[in-house]
């Protein structure tokens, strides 16, 4: 655990886009059982947030964290900075970790998008601002948001938007964008989506373009993919005991979630029905709504 903390450029600046309130803060640690000695995994680090919990719940509990966002990287070595070598931070999706010998006694996945991606412009995550179509949570990758909409066929766009949005327009979508495209920036590609709605759904307290938004961004980061494969390789990187706690934001990831881990031979799923935020974390974080916590533990070795 001596591995020093990851040195980004700009980690200041970075930093301070990064800092938000986790979601789930108390639950989180309570489920975990954060213990003396303990070796945690987040596998989602993020800025911080949930791994300064951890930390905060035990004096002598370690954290490795994981990211595979090179901006989340270096807030979160800034963030962690206190903490010295309780922690380390690796840069790696989280399905293709490799923790070798190391187990752990709780392991952590938020699987929401950081509230800093959205609201970094650039990253091109949100319509909300003009910007790039980009999406990437690992901008070393080649595939992007523009490369879908500026080159897939109508019919590859059509399936994703229904499969990972559950947009029931997708065809419609699919076919505008064809004829109206290339399209650069985020705003372009809302725009002409929305036309696709009638205009009572324009008015609607959903943004129209939010499922596909939603279905690019799963598309590009592979997301559902990855989830599969992590939830295959989890049970092993566990101690016995050791608490796996899984945070989702969408239907989809849920039910994969849910039934992966009741269907796992070697996890006792601890929550028959996934875990809300309180009333009081909702009135202060708006995004941590549609939060849902599942948590199983590690069956002892026979």
């Amino acid at each position: 655990m001596n591995e020093p903390l990851i040195n980004e450029p700009g980690v200041n600046e970075t930093a301070q886009k990064f800092l938000h309130v986790p979601v789930l803060y108390r639950e989180v640690v309570e489920q975990l059982q954060v213990k003396s000695g303990g070796v945690y995994l987040d596998l989602t680090l993020g800025g911080g947030g949930h791994s300064r919990l951890i930390l905060e719940a035990n004096p002598d509990a370690q954290v490795i964290g994981i990211d595979q966002d090179a901006m989340a990287i270096g807030a979160a070595t800034a963030n962690l900075e206190e903490f010295g070598d309780r922690v380390t931070i690796k840069k790696s999706n989280f399905a293709e970790f490799k923790p070798g010998k190391q187990k752990f006694d709780g392991i952590l996945v938020d699987l929401g998008v950081s509230s800093a991606q959205f609201d970094i412009a650039e990253r091109g995550f949100s319509f909300r601002n003009t910007a790039p179509l980009d999406m990437r949570m690992d901008q070393s990758q080649d595939l992007d948001a523009a490369e879908i909409i500026n080159t897939w066929d109508e019919k590859e766009m059509a399936d994703i938007f229904y499969k990972y949005g559950e947009e029931r327009l997708s065809r419609r979508i699919a076919r505008k964008i064809v004829e109206e495209r290339p399209f650069e920036t985020t705003t372009e590609l809302a725009y002409a989506v929305a036309g696709c709605f009638p205009a009572s759904a324009r008015r609607g307290r959903i943004h129209p373009a939010t499922r596909t938004f939603q279905a690019l961004r799963i598309a590009v980061n592979r997301e559902l993919e990855v989830l599969e494969t992590l939830i295959e390789k989890i049970p092993l990187w566990l101690n016995p005991g050791g608490r796996i706690a899984m945070i989702s934001f969408h239907s989809l990831e849920d039910r994969i979630v849910k039934h992966r881990l009741r269907e796992s031979e070697s996890l006792r799923v601890l929550t028959k029905k996934p875990i809300l935020p309180q009333e009081d974390e909702v009135d202060t974080n708006f995004r941590s709504r549609s939060a849902k916590l599942r948590v199983a533990e590690r069956k002892e070795l026979e």
